[in-house]
């Protein structure tokens, strides 16, 4: 048993502490002393969905809680670097401090070399030492939503090779290539996917919300089949 102090408001760094008892070896928590990255990395994508629920709700309190949970899993990931000695929470704070200064060099000044650069992704590019397009593409994360994913694929290409115009034609295409079944009806689909990604950036929509607002009128409609 390892008592904490009581306090009116806890902090950040009680946070931290917190985690750390409940990862001691000895008498930490027997679940969460043997998380790892790989064993939780499906927590922090489900607290981050959360937080982004509450934020649709307009949902104050729920947000707060929410939030809470996503600083939580980074806390515990960075107390399981900290464990290893490759970095500390104190690390993660600078990081993401010194990001926000050298990305907004029209309110902190720019950084000496980086002068007239005030576009964001130009910036992300420099610091990161992205230089091709492929190299671009590739930092895009894989365990984004394909539709998220695809427009973000998308928008970097053409910041680089200039826009590419809808093509309704090669989605139709694909569509009654992927109505017809056989083997390649996965590869049309994908195909069909990502046209409809730049058909719906094209008209200024958001791919992944468009297809979340769909769901929903889907799941309204059922409920009102089920009451007829």
């Amino acid at each position: 048993m390892t008592p904490y102090p009581r306090k009116e408001h806890y902090t950040a760094e009680d946070l931290v502490e917190i985690i750390r008892i409940l990862r001691d070896p000895d008498t930490g928590c027997p679940w969460d002393k043997v998380q790892t990255h790989a064993s939780i990395r499906m927590n922090f994508l489900e607290e981050a969905y959360e937080a982004v629920d509450a934020l649709d709700l307009d949902d104050p309190e729920l947000l707060c809680e929410e939030l809470g949970d996503v600083l939580m899993q980074t806390a515990f990931h960075a107390e399981m670097e900290e464990e290893t000695g490759r970095f500390t929470w104190q690390d993660v704070c600078d990081g993401v401090c010194r990001k926000l200064i050298f990305r907004h060099p029209h309110i902190f000044g720019a950084q000496p070399g980086l002068e007239g650069i005030n576009d964001w992704d130009a910036l992300k590019n420099k610091e990161k030492g992205r230089t091709t397009l492929a190299g671009d593409l590739e930092s895009v994360p894989k365990a984004m939503p394909a539709l998220m994913r695809a427009a973000k694929l998308q928008k970097r290409a053409e910041r680089r090779l200039g826009q590419t115009p809808p093509q309704p034609d090669a989605a139709a295409q694909a569509a009654a290539q992927a109505a017809a079944g056989g083997p390649d009806a996965e590869e049309a689909v994908g195909r069909l996917l990502f046209e409809a990604v730049r058909l719906a950036r094209a008209a200024g929509v958001d791919p992944e919300q468009a297809l979340q607002r769909r769901n929903e009128q889907f799941l309204r409609q059922a409920a009102g089949a089920d009451a007829e």
